[in-house]
This record gives structure tokens, C-alpha cells and sequence, in this order.
């Protein structure tokens, strides 16, 4: 009986190690070409940021475009940032910036050097490595459990609803936010303390790309092609 309980609690406690392994604060920060530090986690195999791109500068110094003026936005077919609502409230110490997805996949490159957007199949990856099935990840739409519950954190910035009173709220360590986005429609912000956007580098038509949408009123995570016009976060993964 006692070898049967110490098997248990050996099996148990292998478990607990795989589980914990599965995600750990790097202890590392990356450096962006504007000087803006940002801490990492180790999610399975990948290594990504723990909060959204700021940078003002492509890679290589090139300025990226800044547009604040909402008409000028929506015509867009080429690279820019804004941030939302203008930083009239310094939202971009929390929520950095918003970019289109011209802007997240520009050849001036965007990430810092050992980086890059992450690919939509990327994006797979991460929530596998959370628990999704290939299948269901492989879906359009709303998919998985509670993968975006996992990947979001700070329950004080989130508005009320399903996806922070999940029990597994916040435990991957990816920290996403509420950042809210910019419209391709009418260029204006939209949805903050709703549901944060982010782009993947992988274009979906001709004028649409993949990306990722967290909901307050979902623990699972979206999988759509968005219009390229869209401003949405952009995470970095290390190459």
C-alpha cells in the first residue's frame, strides 16, 4: 500500500515539474533600437516578450511613420503606428503602441536584432504549448478552453467577465493586456479594457493578414484574418 502512494505521489510530483517548465521568466530583457527594455518568459520551446513593441524605429533606425489623424489612417497602404488615443493618457507605458500590419512586417524590420514577429504558425505553437489541440488550433474563430485566459494578466485593467475569473488566469506569463486597437473602419480607438489585438507576420489576401484577439468575455483565444489597416500590439518571439 505504501509503495502504491509513493508511486502516486512520484508520478504527482513529475507532473508538477513538467507543468512548471512549461513556462519561467527568463531573467533576460531585450532592448529595442529606442532604448525600451522588455522582459522575456519561455513558454515550451519559444522564448517570447512579456509585454508589447513601443519602438518608434525600424531595426535599422529608419523613423516609422507616425499618424494620429483618424481619415489619413483608414486610407493607409503603407507602414505606420499610432498609440491609442493619441497617449493622452500615457496609455503607452502600459499598452505600448499600435501598429498596422504594414508596419509589422516592413523590410526595415520592426524587432530588435534576434527577433521577430511571430508567424501565425508561431502563434499555434504558443497555444499548444498551453494546451490547444493542433485541430483546434488549426480553426478560425474562438478556439480552444482557456488558453487566453493563460495568456492574459493584470485583472485590475481587464473589464469583468470570463476571461480573468478563470482559475488559470495569468499562469503562462506572457502578460497580454487590454490594449484595445485601432479601427480600419473609421480610425478611431476602440476597445480598450475589452480585448487586446496582435498581429501575426502571416498575410492571409491580398489586403488582410492573421492575428489574435483576446475577449473579456471569452478564456479561449481568436484566430481571424484582419484588414492590413488595423492597428493592433505587436509581440516579438526570439529567432
Amino acid at each position: 500500500m505504501q509503495s502504491t502512494r509513493a508511486s502516486i505521489l512520484a508520478i504527482a510530483a513529475i507532473l508538477m515539474l513538467v507543468h512548471s517548465c512549461s513556462k519561467t521568466s527568463t531573467g533576460e530583457t531585450v532592448t529595442d533600437y529606442d532604448g525600451n527594455v522588455y522582459s522575456t518568459v519561455t513558454i515550451g520551446n519559444q522564448v517570447w516578450m512579456t509585454e508589447n513593441l513601443k519602438v518608434t524605429h525600424y531595426r535599422d533606425g529608419t523613423e516609422i511613420t507616425n499618424v494620429t489623424d483618424a481619415a489619413a489612417w483608414i486610407a493607409l497602404t503603407t507602414e505606420a503606428y499610432c498609440i491609442y488615443n493619441n497617449n493622452a493618457s500615457s496609455e503607452v507605458d502600459t499598452y505600448g503602441a499600435l501598429y498596422n500590419w504594414y508596419a509589422a512586417t516592413d523590410a526595415h524590420n520592426i524587432a530588435p536584432e534576434g527577433w521577430h514577429v511571430p508567424t501565425d504558425a508561431e502563434w499555434k505553437e504558443l497555444e499548444m504549448a498551453l494546451g490547444m489541440s493542433q485541430s483546434e488550433a488549426d480553426r478560425l474563430g474562438c478556439r480552444g478552453t482557456n488558453e487566453g485566459s493563460k495568456l492574459a494578466s493584470h485583472a485590475d485593467l481587464w473589464n469583468d467577465g470570463t476571461l480573468e475569473n478563470d482559475s488559470e488566469f495569468g499562469t503562462s506569463g506572457f502578460t497580454a493586456l487590454p490594449g484595445g486597437d485601432r479601427s480600419h473602419y473609421s480610425g478611431g480607438y476602440v476597445t480598450m479594457g475589452y480585448n487586446g489585438g496582435f498581429w501575426s507576420a502571416t498575410e492571409y489576401g491580398s489586403t488582410t493578414a492573421w492575428g489574435r484577439e483576446l475577449y473579456y468575455v471569452h478564456s479561449d483565444v481568436n484566430r481571424g484574418h484582419f484588414s492590413r489597416r488595423y492597428g493592433f500590439a505587436v509581440r516579438c518571439v526570439r529567432d
